[in-house]
């Protein structure tokens, strides 16, 4: 008889991320590099921008020329120049000048801020009235005043988003050095599963498994590789989890992850070269008899069958370890949460951490939480759900109206 798992506590397992490597680096060209895991940290190479350049089409003046300037009593100014968009201006202004400037233009010798043009009129066509008074650097962004040469711009381990690649194209980054997308191998197990362009008979599924769990790890960043469906049998599954171990950086197995007498999926990984079970059961529902082993230094799951247990169990306890294996610094890509109420209460038994699904919806002009009941077997709960909350290990339940956080699916 197959020994019963001995659960460990969520935040227990999640202790061990660490002890897995993140995957090599590579060179990626700027376009391709949004949504990538930075692998070096970036230095600015010089200042940015590197001249003070006008925000406002209007005159470049020396501030201290417009003080004590209204519409009552203007100040009159004598244009000097116009700066070029695009050029270095050669001349420099003087107390009492000012010089057309358009937005973008880099400020003339001499000056510390624009008036906008809207605040002028023009008398002729060496001569101007300013109806407002500038402070210094006003409608001016100087020197530097975005990066300054030599600081640290991006960290290593940070999610490039298009504001980061377009901070890397403002220095002239064409090719940045990144993690590789890591490779996740998903085998689904179970004389029951079928091919989904398959018809199932009496007592088969379709394999849903591999596909909301493909998409699961794509959304995390990841490249997954379904390698299909191993029936109950020990020697098809232990080969197929060597080939998948030796051709990605993760593996997930859904299904024969319990203690069913035709499960094989314990004695697989226990038997397997340089494999060590680490967890086998998880105090959280669903999910509870998933298994966490470390084979050739790579993560292997043997995730539940069912598919919300799977999902779900990868929102909550994969996905963490496959950010890191990613290059992730903890916690740069957190979890977003929208705060809402519940709408009735929930019960939860003490000594494990529950993950609910709930639908949200706004009433009164509050954001509501539906709890979404079900067996971990209907996947309708799943998609009628907007997301998780989470119920600690030591709550018994949460009574209505209590605020929660709301992890999206």
């Amino acid at each position: 008889m197959k020994p019963f798992f001995k659960v460990t506590d969520l935040a227990s397992v999640l202790k061990l991320v660490p002890g897995f490597e993140p995957v090599e680096t590579e060179s990626a060209g700027l376009l391709e590099a949004t949504g990538r895991i930075l692998a070096t940290d970036i230095f600015s190479e010089h200042d940015l921008p590197g001249f003070a350049r006008a925000t406002m089409d209007g005159f470049a003046v020396r501030a201290a020329s417009t003080f004590g300037a209204s519409e009552a009593n203007p100040a009159y100014l004598t244009v000097a120049g116009e700066v070029a968009m695009g050029e270095s201006p050669s001349f420099t202004v003087v107390t009492g000048q000012a010089s057309r400037i358009s937005t973008g233009g880099m400020l003339p010798k001499g000056t510390d801020a624009v008036i906008m043009v809207e605040h002028t009129e023009t008398l002729d066509d060496t001569t101007i009235e300013a109806y407002r008074s500038v402070a210094p650097g006003q409608h001016v962004i100087a020197a530097g005043e975005d990066f300054l040469k030599d600081k640290i711009i991006l960290t290593a381990g940070q999610i490039l988003r298009p504001q980061e690649t377009g901070l890397l194209a403002a220095f002239g980054h064409r090719d940045v050095t990144m993690y590789r997308r890591p490779i996740v191998g998903i085998i689904s197990t179970g004389d029951e599963i079928v091919p989904i362009n398959q018809l199932p008979q009496p007592g088969q599924i379709r394999d849903i498994n591999s596909y909301s769990l493909s998409g699961q790890v794509r959304n995390a960043g990841g490249v997954p590789i379904p390698y299909g469906i191993v029936a109950d049998d020990y020697p098809a599954l232990f080969e197929m989890c060597q080939q998948a171990i030796q051709q990605t950086d993760m593996v997930l197995l859904s299904g024969g992850s319990s203690v069913g007498m035709r499960d094989f999926t314990i004695e697989v990984l226990s038997n397997l070269p340089d494999t060590e079970i680490l967890v086998h059961g998880i105090s959280i529902s669903p999910g509870k008899p998933t298994i966490l082993a470390r084979s050739s230094g790579k993560a292997v799951w043997g995730l539940p069958g069912q598919v919300v247990s799977a999902m779900v169990v990868f929102k909550a306890v994969v996905l963490p370890f496959l950010e890191h294996v990613a290059g992730l610094i903890p916690g740069q890509r957190c979890l977003p949460t929208a705060s809402a109420r519940l709408d009735r209460s929930l019960a939860s038994a003490q000594g494990r951490t529950d993950f609910v699904r709930v639908r949200l919806y706004r009433k009164d002009g509050s954001l509501q939480a539906e709890p979404i009941l079900g067996k971990s077997g209907l996947i309708n709960t799943m998609v009628k759900a907007d997301g998780l909350i989470q119920i600690d290990i030591n709550t018994e339940g949460l009574d209505k109206d209590t605020l929660v956080a709301v992890i999206p699916l």
